[in-house]
């Protein structure tokens, strides 16, 4: 039986998870182009947030060790991996190579 993530990553639209922790810099640098590549892509992408202090085994399953980092999922498994701060362009680009 699947866990709620596993659900939440299989799917045919590319699915990008952002590992972060409040109280990292980086991934408050972050946020924001999030936010707007989500709102720019609309429907080609997902975007999800895992606070890795509080999702410890998720984390680890995926072998984030430092954050940000970005896993692209499509159909539940990793079409790409990526740790630290990406540009806006950097990041669409990822999403449309997984479209």
């Amino acid at each position: 039986m699947k866990g709620k993530f596993e659900t939440l990553i299989d799917q045919d639209t590319p699915v990008l998870v952002d590992f972060y922790a409040d109280w990292c810099g980086p991934c408050q640098m972050m946020a924001p182009v999030l936010k707007e590549v989500a709102q720019e892509m609309g429907d080609k992408v997902k975007v999800i947030k895992i606070d890795v202090d509080k999702n410890q085994p998720i984390a680890q399953r995926f072998g984030v060790r430092s954050i940000p980092t970005l896993i692209l999922f499509k159909n539940g498994k990793v079409v790409e991996n990526k740790a630290g701060v990406m540009t806006k362009r950097d990041l669409a680009q990822m999403i449309e190579r997984a479209s």
